[in-house]
């Protein structure tokens, strides 16, 4: 039997930003929504989610997401904006989104998913849209229209600029605590 671990690709996010997407759950967290609030340092980009990988996988995948980002130059990313999945009026996921730098790392998900297609990963059928998930709703009426009208009056929400220089590969252990994040491997982005 294989050992199996929960991968996801990322790119971090810098301390200064996460402690803005903290002050925006601050804002958030007065209804009485249930709403389970990521922890800042478990905020970043997620790119790609790959679920349970077999570990004598890693490797490949590691070399796939290298091949995929080098010829691509590091660009600016803002985050910005609160909004919600599927819609801020039945809000499921809510995100910090993006403005200056999207459009970069739109193609930098298709670079790795095209990369991970060779290796068998399915791609996803929803277009990608970058976004940083700052917390879950649980299954629970109570509150949830004002928790997305408060995510409507922070549309506007600036969290900051950050450079996007490389991607990170995690495993994801879920514990009773949260999730426990090791890191797997990294790829820089090298073009120009």
């Amino acid at each position: 039997m294989a050992d199996l671990l929960r991968t996801f690709i990322a790119v971090e996010i810098p301390s200064e930003v996460r402690q803005r997407a903290s002050q925006l759950i601050d804002r958030l967290r007065v209804t009485p929504a249930k709403v389970k609030w990521v922890a800042p340092k478990h905020m970043h980009w997620t790119l790609k989610f790959l679920g349970s990988v077999d570990i004598r996988e890693i490797p490949k995948i590691c070399n796939a997401v290298a091949q995929a980002v080098e010829p691509l130059a590091p660009f600016d990313i803002e985050a910005c904006g609160a909004g919600a999945f599927p819609e801020a009026a039945r809000p499921r996921t809510v995100w910090v989104g993006t403005g200056e730098g999207s459009d970069q790392m739109i193609e930098l998900h298709d670079a790795i998913e095209h990369e991970l297609a060779k290796l068998g990963y399915r791609s996803e059928s929803r277009k990608y849209r970058p976004h940083l998930t700052i917390g879950r709703v649980r299954q629970s009426p109570e509150g949830i229209e004002e928790l997305g009208e408060l995510v409507r009056q922070n549309a506007d929400f600036a969290s900051g600029l950050s450079t996007v220089y490389e991607v990170v590969i995690y495993s994801s252990d879920l514990g009773r605590d949260g999730p426990t994040y090791e890191l797997l491997g990294h790829a820089e982005l090298k073009g120009h």
